[in-house]
């Protein structure tokens, strides 16, 4: 089913709901006090003396006039539609930590799998967020719609997708997805995050490209590393990806064919040739 064409109101609604909550308190206030001001503008008097400018004057007035008016109305709607935006935000946090929290004290996978799809980033965005990384949701109406979030370490910008899938393994188009996302968009690293597990394609085409796949059980470790309670299941590997040194873009490890150093693993642009950034 198409999206439904949004109102601009709406669209507001939706960015402030993406943001901090405070960051959208402080939009809002921001937005008042400009259409405050341009809606408190006196009118430009017409020069009825000077018929040569009398056009111009006209026009100035005229669209002195039209600013006064719009910025009236707006210096009240822009604002509500930052603070709704701002209070699904604040309410959307408490959630994610609420999830966060539940599934640190039943960390199983029918705790996962039980969630919504919209509550399962949400679960994962907190995860990211308690492991230090700075989190941008990108929102979406429908579930699955490529990159659900970023993350900022730094200035190293990382991509997630979530699949909360119940009965189907995670396979290799999904990631090969995600990787073409962050070879346009330069991020260092990707994660994709699953309730359930990946192919065996899924994993040998992740290994070696900054992909980093979370399975159930890397997911329920690091919520109960988060919380302080380490889970029951073996960790996996969860590490960040360096970036290049030259162009600051994704690496990927690969293998020496030649030389002293052949068969040692080393990193290299992802870019390459067009880059030749390595890194031990």
């Amino acid at each position: 089913m198409a999206r439904r064409k949004q109102s601009p109101l709406e669209d507001l609604v939706d960015l402030a709901a993406c943001l901090p909550w405070k960051a959208g308190v402080i939009l809002a206030v921001v937005a008042f006090v400009a259409f405050h001001y341009m809606a408190s503008l006196p009118p430009i008097p017409v020069a009825t003396g000077d018929m040569k400018n009398l056009g111009q004057s006209l026009g100035g007035s005229l669209g002195r006039q039209i600013l006064v008016s719009f910025s009236t109305f707006l210096q009240y709607l822009v604002p509500l539609a930052l603070a709704i935006g701002s209070c699904m935000s604040f309410f959307r946090r408490r959630r994610q930590q609420e999830l966060h929290s539940e599934v640190a004290s039943n960390p199983s996978r029918n705790a996962l799998e039980k969630m919504s799809w919209q509550e399962f980033e949400g679960l994962a965005a907190e995860t990211f967020r308690r492991q230090g990384y700075r989190v941008v949701e990108r929102g979406g109406n429908v579930p699955d719609g490529g990159v659900d979030l970023d993350l900022y370490m730094g200035k190293d910008k990382y991509l997630v997708q979530c699949k909360q899938w119940k009965v189907f393994k995670v396979g290799v188009a999904t990631v090969r997805e995600l990787y073409g996302v962050m070879t346009a968009e330069r991020a260092v690293g990707g994660f994709v995050v699953a309730s359930g597990e990946f192919t065996d394609d899924a994993r040998n085409f992740a290994e070696g490209r900054s992909i980093k796949l979370i399975s159930t059980q890397s997911l329920l470790r690091l919520i109960g590393d988060n919380a302080g309670t380490p889970s029951r299941f073996e960790p996996e590997e969860v590490a960040a990806v360096p970036a290049c040194p030259k162009c600051g873009g994704a690496m990927v490890q690969r293998t020496a064919k030649k030389g002293t150093t052949a068969g040692s693993k080393f990193w290299g642009c992802a870019s390459f040739p067009n880059c030749r950034g390595i890194r031990n």
